[in-house]
């Protein structure tokens, strides 16, 4: 026997002995048996899983990789590196910054033409259509355009269309401010059908139709995308990152429901990416180019004059070779007008570069080289004002010009102009020096040529103009060859390693996760719903809450009596309920022992929770032993014995307390041995009154002597106050409680007649025990012969459906 149940004679033998195994059963197989609702549940939520995987557009993910060119680290770098105590490469930051930046998907997006989407409709689902869409629309950006919303165009022949709107709210792009949308509050209305290759235009709409595959009948959804609008929204999409933390190499991807378009889109991001570097790289040389470009332009038309003067006086006066005089001195004035034209290209160069650092157009510095200078100080300075300007540029993607970094750049700019600008003007200084010595030895040698014949002399000013142009002619072909080897000889430092490639299976919807995912909700919903339903139930549905809950034994339970008939014990005898009654009378020898004669009371809190049926059935089951039995209807305001037995409730109880009728004449017999009645009689205003009188306490000392068993069926305790005096009469007292029916706040109420009323030997019952509520473990219809019920030890028996079905095969 178990020392620490407080009621040992009322142990259950079919308890196991380990409580919290009891415990986890006891929830284990109060969710069990709700297993048609959770795997309903979990079976309607699979289905929602598959419907989805089933119609959800996939999304592929497009992956592609480049590789950065490392900076030169600083001394003993290489050891810090060793250890992985150096960050990510700040050139790599920046490389990160460029690729998701506006400006690159607005090249890209702007190379691919990617302006409007095509999509068809599949059931429930919109299908984008990226390759050969059956129509192509050519959307005039200069006119103001409904975007961001779909809009349907229906083929109604091989040469006709009608167009309509598809959404109810579309962003308006206006040319003039692409940044700003407003809302279009008005759609105007498409009121005709249009021709292939017309352009359709209203207050929001400007855009023309070609047909390339329609057919009648075929419809096709478009969506018109600025510019800017999908160039922000594609910068969010991308995801650039190193492999790993000491890495150049990074990885670009993007989740896309067309892989074709992906796959283009990040292939002419990275193309544009490398252009953009090699253009930076590139702009001293072209810029170089220019610069040669428009010297050569006024070379050419001088050399071209004075080469057809040239041919004209040779012709006409018959001169074509200088004298051996006039030799000598050409030979030296074309050796001083040779290193006059280059001082003069060569003060217009550095002119021009101090231009640019004045007016800060830096942009525009042209290489050092088209000037001759071996100077390798200038040479670095502009070199390095180039580089300095293309790494501000790029730092410019991720950081503001109040960052550190920025202004640590722009310092280095200031302090590289400023030494560039003394430098040229030092150079500016020495070219005007050595012009002037040019052109005072040149007048020297113009003397000299004063002295030849005039014909010669003529001939000799013809051939020295011809022969300057075409030096300096001569010379700008050569740096503007030397320029372009240059450009075309730059290379991009980044390079591309993987072109964009999309997998071959999607990243959304994940088919296996998403079922398991699903059939997990259906689980934890219907679970959960039970739990919470549980939790907020105010009814007592747990006998294992209630024995803990009550200061007093829960002497047994009372099974759902499944038939109308209020009497099961006289007329079902094999029946569960008549067992349960058969079980709380054999605990009697307990709770009464050596009585010959026995008083039961029966009450309850409220009315509805069974006491007048388990009145009725224990007095029953007492005169079937063939015991004497009277059972007593003391529930003076709502009388329910007679009703039940086919009496008229002309006399009873209150007949004799307030006529003073002897109680044997009011004592009306049954049709079933042993069990005789008497009736509450007719509802008096004073039912208080009347059973508090000494007479009452008489007739219950009269009826005790002539009957073996008296059975009193009184009011609910938790609304009269008259029962607690009936308790003085009665030897055990039975306080009734209803599964599902009564509150769990009724508990206190018996609690409270314990403690504060003074009631002993009051014993709890509960009643209206089944199945679908029992809670295993010998709680399902009484203590102890719940498990009877399972095996066929009685006549009826509340099965689920699905036992009684397999009963019935």
């Amino acid at each position: 026997m178990n020392t620490n149940n407080p009621y040992p004679l009322f142990t259950d033998p079919f308890l196991p002995p380990h409580e919290d195994d009891v415990e986890l059963k006891v929830v284990l197989f109060n969710y069990l048996k709700y297993w048609p609702f959770i795997l309903l549940s979990a079976l309607i939520c699979l289905f929602a899983a598959f419907l989805f995987n089933k119609y959800a557009s996939p999304i592929y993910k497009v992956e592609s990789s480049v590789i950065v060119a490392d900076e030169p680290q600083a001394l003993g770098a290489d050891l810090f590196d060793a250890v992985g105590l150096l960050p990510i490469k700040t050139n790599v930051e920046n490389e990160i910054g460029i690729l998701k930046s506006y400006s690159l998907a607005e090249e890209a997006i702007s190379a691919l033409g990617l302006d409007v989407f095509y999509y068809t409709e599949d059931y429930f689902i919109s299908k984008q259509i990226y390759s050969n869409p059956p129509i192509y629309v050519d959307v005039d950006w200069n006119h103001f355009q409904a975007v961001s919303g779909k809009i349907s165009i229906e083929a109604i022949g091989d040469e006709q269309f009608v167009i309509d709107w598809e959404a109810n709210e579309y962003d308006i792009f206006n040319p003039s401010d692409p940044f700003y949308k407003t809302l279009a509050e008005d759609l105007p209305d498409f009121k005709a059908s249009y021709i292939f290759g017309e352009t359709v235009e209203n207050e929001i709409l400007k855009i023309k139709v070609e047909n390339k595959s329609a057919k009648r009948g075929d419809k096709i959804l478009i969506q018109l995308m600025d510019t800017p609008s999908l160039a922000l929204f594609l910068r969010e999409k991308i995801n650039v990152a190193p492999i790993n933390k000491q890495a150049s190499i990074l990885n670009i991807s993007l989740e896309t429901p067309v892989r074709k378009l992906g796959e283009e889109y990040l292939n002419m991001l990275m193309e544009v990416y490398l252009q953009r570097e090699l253009k930076e790289k590139n702009r001293a040389a072209e810029n170089t180019i220019r610069f040669i470009e428009d010297q050569l332009s006024g070379i050419s038309d001088s050399l071209a004059f004075f080469e057809g003067n040239l041919e004209r006086y040779r012709s006409q006066n018959r001169t074509f070779n200088l004298s051996q005089e006039g030799t000598q001195i050409f030979s030296r004035l074309q050796e001083l007008e040779k290193d006059k034209s280059m001082a003069e290209i060569n003060l217009k160069y550095f002119q021009s570069l101090q231009n640019y650092i004045t007016n800060d157009d830096v942009q525009n510095l042209m290489a050092p080289s088209i000037s001759g200078s071996t100077d390798p100080l200038l040479q670095n300075l502009v070199v390095t004002l180039s580089e300095l300007q293309a790494e501000k540029s790029r730092l410019s993607y991720n950081f503001s010009d109040q960052a550190p970094a920025m202004r640590e750049i722009n310092n280095q700019i200031r302090n590289n102009k400023k030494a560039l600008q003394e430098n040229v003007t030092s150079f500016i200084q020495n070219s005007n020096t050595f012009l002037t010595e040019i052109n005072a030895q040149i007048r020297k040698v113009e003397r000299e040529i004063n002295v030849l014949p005039e014909t010669e002399r003529r001939l000799l000013g013809i051939q020295r103009k011809f022969t300057v142009n075409e030096n300096i002619y001569l010379y700008l072909l050569q740096k503007r060859a030397e320029s372009e080897i240059t450009r075309a000889s730059n290379m991009p430092k980044n390079a591309i390693l993987d072109f964009a490639r999309a997998g071959q299976k999607p990243v959304f919807p994940l088919k296996i996760i998403n079922l398991i995912i699903g059939f997990s909700i259906g689980l934890f919903f219907s679970i959960g719903y039970i739990t919470i339903r549980d939790f907020l139930n105010t009814k007592i549905e747990d006998p294992k809450e209630l024995e803990k809950q009550i200061k007093t034994p829960l002497i047994g339970m009372i099974g759902r009596n499944l038939g109308s008939d209020p009497k099961p014990v006289l007329h079902n005898p094999r029946s569960s309920v008549t067992e349960s009654f058969r079980n709380i009378r054999a605990d009697m020898s307990y709770l009464s022992p050596n009585k010959d004669h026995l008083t039961i009371l029966f009450t309850s809190s409220i009315s509805g929770e069974g006491k007048t049926f388990a009145s009725i059935n224990m007095a029953s089951v007492y005169s079937l032993l063939g015991k004497k039995t009277i059972l007593i209807g003391l529930d003076l305001r709502k009388p329910k014995i007679a009703e039940e037995f086919g009496f008229s409730n002309d006399i009873g109880i209150s007949t004799c307390l307030s006529k003073g009728m002897p109680w044997k004449e009011v004592v009306k017999s049954t049709q079933y041995d042993n069990l005789d009645v008497i009736l509450s009689g007719p509802i008096p205003p004073n039912p208080a009154e009347l059973l508090l009188q000494d007479k009452f306490s008489q007739i219950m000392s009269e009826i005790k002597k002539e009957y073996d068993v008296v059975i009193l069926d009184c009011p609910p305790a938790g609304l009269v106050s008259e029962t607690k005096e009936l308790f003085n009469f009665s030897d055990v007292n039975f306080y009734i409680f209803r599964q599902g029916f009564s509150h769990k706040s009724h508990m206190q109420v018996l609690n409270n007649l314990i403690e504060k009323g003074g009631v002993n030997k009051v014993y709890a019952l509960l009643n209206d025990v089944h199945i679908d509520k029992g809670y295993g473990f010998g709680y399902g219809y009484g203590y102890g012969y719940g498990y009877s019920s399972h095996y066929g030890y009685h006549d009826e028996i509340e099965l689920p459906w699905w036992k009684r079905a397999l009963r019935r095969r």
